[in-house]
């Protein structure tokens, strides 16, 4: 009988590409352990079987509990991991989910070292966002202003849309209660996306860390990637959650938002936006994370790439 111990690691081929999971899984208030290569939920209405590898992140809320085995078949299976808190609405931790060529975070550090290279990719962000304007030329002080008028026009298009009142963005940190529902529901659409965005960044390889409009913190390229959708996802679903009433908008958030990024096959989109930006010259629809080889290079002069597993002493002139 073969033993949870025993089990091989899963090879690339064998994992479900991001693009085509559950964007994401929300537990709290109870224990999860493995099943197999599944992870179970356990509370008092009983227990759920959740298939591993069909899951893009598992966002662990309050008053969860995770076993060392469960943590093993979701980092087996490539599955990010965040503890949020209560609503979803704070980031506390992440786990990395694996990934196996490191082609693109050499291209996002080469793009975001050089100062000219990463306004380049501002400005593309930005037409990504918006492809009715040319940003080109544009400041980063321009593309600020620009990004705020934009967003403010949103807002108001979305409230008239809706006939929900809004009087402007106001959230306290660490009181999710203190706001009004549409604000409510803004918010928990953000953090929604925050971790949605986490798990393509950390499944393609990429740093969470290296921005090229958000800086100063180590998710400052998975904020970067979860603004490419606000407007066009995040901000009209949270309004149409706050026009239904102002009862657990943070729940009904996440389920319209989790059922709109399936739909709209967003994850695909994310992986395909993020290589657009960091490799521009790079093949057009080139597979994603697990079809890749698992494949180390060592690093020889003149960029030249040796193979690994060997000893090279016998090629150096001493």
């Amino acid at each position: 009988m073969t033993t949870v111990a025993r089990r091989r690691a899963s090879s690339p081929r064998d994992l479900t590409r991001v693009a085509e999971r559950i964007s994401f899984v929300y537990l709290e208030r109870c224990i999860i352990h493995r099943d197999q290569n599944a992870i179970t939920a356990e509370d008092a209405d009983g227990t759920t079987h959740i298939p591993s590898a069909t899951i893009g992140t598992l966002l662990l809320g309050p008053g969860t509990r995770i076993t060392d085995q469960a943590m093993t078949v979701l980092a087996d299976s490539g599955t990010a991991v965040a503890w949020v808190g209560e609503h979803g609405v704070r980031y506390y931790a992440g786990g990395r989910s694996l990934n196996r060529s490191s082609a693109l975070v050499e291209a996002q550090a080469t793009r975001w070292a050089n100062r000219r290279t990463r306004l380049d990719v501002a400005r593309a962000m930005y037409r990504l966002r918006f492809p009715d304007e040319d940003p080109a030329g544009l400041t980063r002080q321009e593309l600020l202003g620009h990004e705020g008028r934009r967003l403010r026009d949103c807002y108001r298009d979305q409230a008239e849309r809706t006939g929900v009142p809004w009087h402007g963005r106001n959230y306290v940190p660490g009181d999710f209660a203190a706001s009004d529902a549409p604000n409510q529901a803004v918010t928990a659409a953000a953090q929604c996306m925050y971790g949605v965005s986490h798990a393509v960044v950390a499944a393609l390889g990429c740093a969470p860390g290296l921005g090229f409009v958000h800086s100063g913190h180590e998710l400052s390229f998975v904020l970067d990637v979860a603004d490419f959708y606000k407007t066009e996802i995040g901000i009209p679903v949270a309004f149409d959650v706050a026009a239904e009433g102002d009862q657990d908008v943070g729940p009904r958030t996440r389920r319209a938002l989790r059922d709109t990024i399936n739909k709209t096959r967003l994850l695909d989109r994310c992986v395909k936006d993020i290589k657009r930006l960091l490799l521009p010259d790079g093949p057009a629809g080139a597979d994603d994370g697990p079809d890749q080889a698992d494949e180390v290079m060592l690093q020889s002069d003149h960029d030249l790439m040796v193979a690994s597993g060997r000893n090279h002493a016998d090629e150096v002139t001493w």
